[in-house]
């Protein structure tokens, strides 16, 4: 319940915030609706179309009011509605953050014990390097070279683009997402692998394993049943971080493929000043990294038992 009030409060915090700083900005966003030249009776009826010509406590009434309803506004471009605009577009960009995420999983949880547990071996310390240069890596440039390779040279993949039918031809989708979905895995494992080494590094140095070895357990025995939720604990959180910074470096690697995502969606009316479609896009984005935060937040207290008592502890 603690934190189910914390994230309301923080997305009412971000939601305010949100809407100050896009107000900040300098010009208006009727000039999205009128052309060059236009004249005062013109800009005043664009300026009345989009609310701008409102004072600014008015504006943040209706804005509030509308989220209240569940409503994220009408594009001031396009006259449609923002909700149903992510509602489609959120189809590109959430397939692809959890497609990457649990191939970044896959490669970076074994390798990343693998670092730990054969540290004094040539490949564990192969691997530390190879992440580490992981990590130097722009994920832009890891996308134009894969293209470069994997669609310019060997044509197995699309360079960028997105299946008119969409998910309804799976097999082209799939092939459209790719080149995407290994981008930003690969950027990804490399920044958790180091996470997992080091944890395993911890569980491996612990007393607790040490005794389970010393009672008859053999290596592999011990540090599965006793190793692995312990260094669990502080991977979630990193796992956490790690998938919502995942789905923001979409945003990123959608421009670079051009995929009708959120990324596009928001490029498009920063460049109009479409207000709505901004505030839709980037009100979203708040929410999900809340939420994925929120969820690692209450896995970590499954897990370890520990932070269940010292909550109940600081009540009493």
């Amino acid at each position: 319940m603690r934190r189910s009030l914390i994230l309301v409060f923080s997305l009412a915090i971000a939601a305010a915030v949100l809407f100050v700083l896009l107000r900040l900005l300098p010009g208006d966003p009727a000039s999205a609706l009128i052309s060059v030249g236009a004249d005062p009776e013109q800009i005043a009826a664009a300026r009345r179309q989009v609310g701008s010509d409102l004072p600014l406590f008015e504006q943040f009434i209706h804005f509030v009011s509308s989220l209240m309803r569940f409503d994220l506004g009408t594009s001031f471009v396009s006259r449609t509605s923002v909700a149903a605009e992510i509602a489609a577009r959120l189809a590109v960009t959430v397939p692809l953050t959890l497609m990457a995420f649990a191939l970044a999983v896959v490669i970076a949880v074994p390798l990343g014990i693998v670092a730990a547990v054969r540290a004094d071996k040539w490949y564990g310390a192969a691997i530390s390097v190879v992440s580490q240069l992981g990590i130097a890596i722009p994920v832009f440039w890891v996308g134009i070279l894969l293209v470069a390779v994997f669609a310019v040279n060997f044509r197995i993949f699309p360079s960028g683009g997105f299946p008119p039918a969409g998910w309804s031809d799976p097999a082209a989708t799939l092939r459209a997402l790719a080149l995407p979905t290994i981008t930003i895995a690969i950027v990804m494992a490399a920044s958790l692998l180091r996470y997992v080494r080091s944890a395993t590094q911890d569980v491996l140095g612990s007393d607790y394993l040490r005794t389970a070895r010393a009672l008859g357990s053999g290596f592999a025995e011990a540090l599965v049943r006793h190793g692995l939720r312990n260094g669990a604990v502080p991977v979630v959180s990193i796992l956490g971080i790690e998938l919502a910074t995942t789905f923001l470096g979409a945003v990123v690697v959608e421009r670079v493929f051009t995929l009708p995502g959120l990324g596009s969606m928001l490029l498009l009316g920063i460049e109009q000043r479409d207000y709505p479609n901004v505030q839709g896009v980037l009100l979203i984005s708040t929410l999900i990294v809340l939420l994925v935060g929120f969820v690692a937040d209450i896995i970590q207290r499954l897990i370890d038992p520990r932070l269940r008592r010292s909550k109940r502890s600081e009540g009493r």
